[in-house]
């Protein structure tokens, strides 16, 4: 079983879709599988993170400002903006595909835990996610 689903972004920042990836899993019918998520684009990543605390997202996106910032003069690949190659170094650093048990019809995801798409762009996007689950 497999969808897309789409996230409009507004710059910067991690967007939670733990409802729409608990809904398709939900739908589907399956009790036990594996959940892949995926996103199709190489400047926005996939994480895992604590979605209790909105300190949480806001710190984790400080650390990735700071550790890679945008504007860095000796970068080549810079047709597309100052925060282009900086989006996509961020982006390989952390994730574009996750994989999330599923049990009891549900993915297995902890208390405290949530699906995100973490957004390394200034300017809106609309990102595409595939969403497929595998008996």
């Amino acid at each position: 079983m497999q969808t897309q689903i789409a996230i409009e972004t507004n710059g910067q920042g991690l967007y939670e879709f733990t409802r729409e990836a608990v809904r398709f899993v939900s739908e589907s019918g399956a009790e036990t599988g594996l959940l892949t998520v995926f996103v199709r684009h190489t400047s926005c990543s996939l994480t895992i993170q604590e979605n209790a605390d909105p300190d949480v997202k806001r710190d984790l996106s400080e650390f990735f400002a700071r550790l890679v910032p945008d504007n860095m003069d000796w970068l080549r690949h810079t047709i597309e903006g100052p925060d282009d190659m900086p989006a996509h170094i961020k982006s390989a650093l952390t994730q574009v595909s996750l994989s999330v048990p599923v049990a009891g019809g549900a993915p297995l995801l902890g208390t405290w835990q949530g699906i995100y798409l973490f957004e390394h762009r200034r300017a809106p996007h609309r990102r595409s996610i595939v969403l497929h689950l595998s008996p």
